[in-house]
């Protein structure tokens, strides 16, 4: 079973004890016996300890640096959201496939931001332009937020935040089973709780530090008896041997996990694996004895939203894909809503 995240090493911005989050989250960590060091900006974190870049870059998935988030421009967020929203960046899980590995380059560590009421201040100024279109919000683009709302319960406050709108929806997609301090939220069915999911065999190989699959899938079925609207997104769907049978069981198990009114506008996120070139450099850095397929000539050539080209599987590969994850959640969930991405 997968512990909560505890940092072993935690950074604070000066300006981030300015915030009453910020005087809570470091009473908390001096508590708990943690090493605090400072740092003048979030961005700014230099000389983590380690030997090389192999060992600094796992010192910097268990470093937390608490921060104040100055941009309050969101980014766009689609097609999943109109907007992202920045509680949060960084992981704490090693999977070996993700694509946060480039986007954040040589900053891997966790950062949390303590103005929350700026960040929600400026959602609510989003939300007024588009009104009175409803606008959604993502709050996992470049985290996986509930990994780290055990300590600093941002996301929870946002949740309470976004059921008292009439023009806002909140989304999310964890990896991680520590959801007991949300369940009581006063989301007033506002927020949409999505699960990562994959088969045993992709979690055991390529998913270390983040929840197993009976964790995550016992997570989902309180987060449903606790009437949230609930998703799943199946990524990456990776061919491995037995892995027809490895997906089918893992939608049965959740079939007969889920209370049955939790099925009615249950969504499915469906996400192949690809890569990049410039991905599966720092993959094979960071992870140098992966066991990840990524031979491009096994592969498909296709163009990036961003004009960088990645390797998909072959048409007839994903044809198979679709197909036999499209019959099962027929079957198990004829009234879900299913979408599929390359």
């Amino acid at each position: 079973m997968v512990k909560p995240f505890v940092p072993q090493l935690v950074y604070f911005e000066p300006k981030a004890l300015d915030f009453p989050l910020g005087k809570e989250l470091y009473e908390k960590f001096e508590k708990m016996g943690l090493e605090i060091r400072q740092t003048t900006s979030h961005n700014q974190v230099r000389n983590l300890p380690g030997d090389n870049d192999f060992q600094r870059y796992r010192t910097a998935k268990s470093t937390l640096v608490v921060g104040v988030r100055k941009t309050l421009k969101f980014d766009t967020s689609k097609p999943s959201a109109e907007y992202a929203i920045p509680f949060a960046t960084g992981c704490m899980g090693h999977c070996h496939y993700c694509y946060l590995q480039t986007t954040m380059g040589s900053k891997p560590y966790i950062r949390t931001y303590v103005n929350t009421d700026e960040i929600l201040d400026s959602a609510d100024k989003y939300m007024e332009e588009r009104a009175p279109e409803v606008t959604r919000f993502e709050a996992s683009c470049t985290s996986d937020i509930v990994g780290v709302d055990h300590l600093t319960h941002t996301l929870k406050r946002a949740i309470e935040h976004f059921g008292k709108s009439d023009k806002g929806r909140l989304r999310f997609v964890t990896k991680f089973a520590h959801v007991d301090h949300l369940l009581d939220a006063k989301h007033n069915g506002r927020t949409r709780f999505r699960f990562s999911m994959n088969d045993d065999y992709v979690i055991k190989y390529f998913e270390p530090g983040t929840s197993r699959l009976k964790e995550r899938i016992e997570a989902a079925r309180k987060v449903a008896e606790a009437g949230y609207p609930l998703g799943f997104i199946i990524a990456p769907i990776y061919l491995h041997e037995g892995w027809k049978e490895g997906y089918g069981e893992m939608l049965e198990h959740l079939s007969d996990s889920l209370p049955e009114h939790a099925k009615d506008g249950l969504t499915f996120e469906l996400i192949q694996h690809r890569f990049t070139q410039p991905a599966k450099r720092v993959i094979q850095k960071n992870y140098p004895m992966s066991k990840l397929e990524l031979d491009e000539s096994k592969r498909k050539w296709k163009w990036g939203r961003y004009g960088i080209g990645k390797y998909v599987y072959k048409d007839e590969e994903q044809e198979d894909i679709k197909d036999t994850l499209g019959s099962y959640i027929e079957k198990l969930f004829p009234k879900a809503k299913v979408e599929y991405f390359t």
